[in-house]
């Protein structure tokens, strides 16, 4: 089927570096809306810690220019809770009880499953009912794919007028459409756009040309990012810079498919100025400044 650049997204066809984003003078951390992370699964719950996808996702978040990002780890039964990260201190951490507020979660832009295990079942229903704007990405992808309660409830949102974002790479993909990884790959447009069509959502089906679609709508096809984003965590600093680029304002789904957009061509752009050393999450998501 056609597809639609994706390059026409930017302001005068500059890359990201170039297309500041310009802060008033009075502009205070408030302004700039909250983020909430929610995953990061314990060591002390299948003997598999994955705290640090979170906390890429946070960190992510935070460069590319949200307000305030907390992170709530599910770590219950943990020995060494995990209170703050030394490396960006600026990141708030709070239990995930704490986070899950309805007023919280109706202003924060949520990005959920990253790292999040098992774990991560037990608050997607509350996510899925509360936030206004969530992102899901791998765990939080499994549990709704294991559980027929969770798709519909997952449906029902842009009903809402909510906005809903799946970053799926191929094999979540198939888990969604209960088809197999080699299905999705021969038709990658055909299953992006059957996901978003079917859970009413935003899909970013992740790969090489990573395909960007929303319900009715023609999929678009990345044009950045090259085989140096074949690293662990760099899908986790995607999905929090896609937090980021929708915190706390109101938008129409169209709207919102374009800042998915501009954060999927980023997070590839980042990659293809990268140079000759290796690529790792970290610095990736250290880089996502939409301020240099």
């Amino acid at each position: 089927g056609n597809t639609v650049p994706m390059t026409a997204l930017l302001a005068g066809g500059k890359p990201p570096s170039e297309t500041k984003a310009l802060r008033a003078h009075a502009s205070h951390k408030g302004s700039f809306g909250d983020v909430v992370v929610i995953g990061g699964q314990g060591i002390a719950a299948q003997g598999a810690g994955m705290t640090g996808a979170a906390v890429l996702a946070a960190r992510a978040a935070l460069y590319a220019g949200a307000g305030r990002v907390f992170v709530g780890l599910l770590e219950d039964g943990s020995t060494n809770e995990t209170t703050w990260d030394p490396v960006c201190p600026e990141l708030m951490f709070r239990r995930p009880a704490a986070l899950m507020d309805a007023g919280w979660l109706r202003q924060a832009s949520v990005v959920c499953g990253c790292g999040g295990g098992a774990s991560v079942a037990a608050v997607v229903p509350r996510l899925l009912s509360t936030a206004m704007t969530l992102v899901m990405d791998a765990d939080a992808l499994n549990a709704v794919a294991s559980d027929e309660a969770l798709q519909i409830q997952l449906t029902s949102r842009q009903g809402r007028g909510w906005l809903t974002v799946l970053t799926p790479h191929p094999l979540e993909a198939a888990r969604l459409l209960d088809c197999s990884t080699a299905q999705v790959m021969a038709d990658r447009l055909l299953a992006a756009q059957t996901i978003a069509d079917r859970f009413q959502v935003v899909c970013v089906l992740k790969g090489s040309g990573t395909v960007v679609t929303a319900p009715s709508q023609v999929p678009r096809i990345n044009p950045t990012g090259n085989a140096a984003l074949s690293t662990a965590g760099t899908g986790d600093v995607l999905a929090g810079m896609i937090g980021a680029a929708l915190w706390g304002r109101e938008t129409s789904n169209r709207d919102g498919l374009d800042r998915v957009c501009g954060a999927v061509l980023q997070h590839g752009w980042l990659a293809d100025q990268w140079g000759d050393c290796t690529l790792v999450a970290s610095e990736l998501a250290r880089r996502a400044n939409p301020m240099t």
